[in-house]
């Protein structure tokens, strides 16, 4: 056991005291951004050992999930499917930034306001792909099924955001040359 850890025992336990966190295993319940800032957070270390277009793919994933299931509660109250996924569209990509910000790329090294707004280009450069296949497709023909439509354009715009988040938004800051 390593120093400065005491075994659980039967009964009452103290209080953690500020700045302790609850282990199990090997993992930390109730990391603090102190932990995180510290290279600690328990989550992003279990992730880490996937590849990060896998991490992408996965962050990807539970986007689509919450996309269709917002889409599909909208489209049962308003007939509108094209209404419907600029509503759902915009939440799931709430999702996916604060996911793929935590889990799949590295800090840039870029002011947070700087890499919020490059991040944004991208997103709307990604979300307009897959709304303008999804909208073709919808006005094409698949009206009938348009939960295809949602999955085909958001695969359209992973494509698209996968390669501009990791070329462009948080690509890692260049320091500034000098000329000798």
């Amino acid at each position: 056991m390593a120093a400065g850890k005491s075994t659980l025992q039967p009964g009452p336990q103290p209080a953690p005291q500020a700045g302790e966190v609850m282990s199990v295993s090997e993992f930390e319940l109730g990391a603090t951004a102190a932990h995180v800032a510290a290279g600690r957070d328990p989550v992003r270390a279990i992730v880490e050992v996937l590849p990060r277009p896998v991490r992408f793919l996965g962050v990807g994933g539970l986007g689509l999930i919450t996309d269709l299931a917002v889409f599909t509660l909208i489209i049962q109250h308003t007939p509108h499917p094209l209404l419907a996924r600029l509503v759902s569209l915009a939440i799931a990509t709430i999702i996916t930034w604060r996911l793929n910000r935590a889990l799949t790329f590295d800090r840039s090294g870029r002011d947070t306001a700087d890499e919020a707004m490059r991040y944004a280009g991208v997103a709307a450069a990604a979300q307009a792909a897959s709304y303008a296949v999804f909208a073709v497709l919808v006005v094409a023909g698949l009206s009938a099924i348009p939960q295809l439509a949602v999955i085909i354009g958001a695969a359209t715009g992973a494509l698209v955001s996968y390669t501009g988040q990791a070329l462009f938004a948080f690509r890692p800051r260049q320091s500034p040359r000098r000329n000798a």
